[in-house]
């Protein structure tokens, strides 16, 4: 059974740092791209980045590009998210997804606010 758990979400100021981690179970997570997406309150479901299997190739949103960097551990099946420079745009609940299987975590929360 697949299992995805976000860890590391909170408040932080304008300007600041987070870094997420979802630790992953239940399938050979060395071999799928893993995503990150967010949901902003009251909007709707926002891609934000993805890395490919081995690391080597990453990709992201136009909103967070230069900001978040995804990488990844496959030897501890654990997939990251560091968010540098915050908005309060930001602000969203963050979901790590295995999307081919249309798999995903529970969510953390982020919020950015003075």
């Amino acid at each position: 059974q697949v299992q995805l758990v976000e860890s590391g979400g909170g408040l932080v100021q304008p300007g600041g740092s987070l870094r997420l981690s979802c630790a992953a179970s239940g399938f050979t997570f060395s071999s799928y791209i893993m995503s990150w997406v967010r949901q902003a309150p009251g909007k709707g479901l926002e891609w934000v980045s993805d890395i490919n299997s081995g690391g080597g190739s990453t990709y992201y949103a136009d909103s967070v590009k230069g900001r978040f960097t995804i990488s990844r551990d496959n030897a501890k099946n654990t997939v990251f998210l560091q968010m540098n420079s915050l908005k309060p745009e930001d602000t969203a609940v963050y979901y790590c997804a295995k999307i081919s299987g249309g798999d995903w975590g529970q969510g953390t929360q982020v919020t950015v606010s003075s």
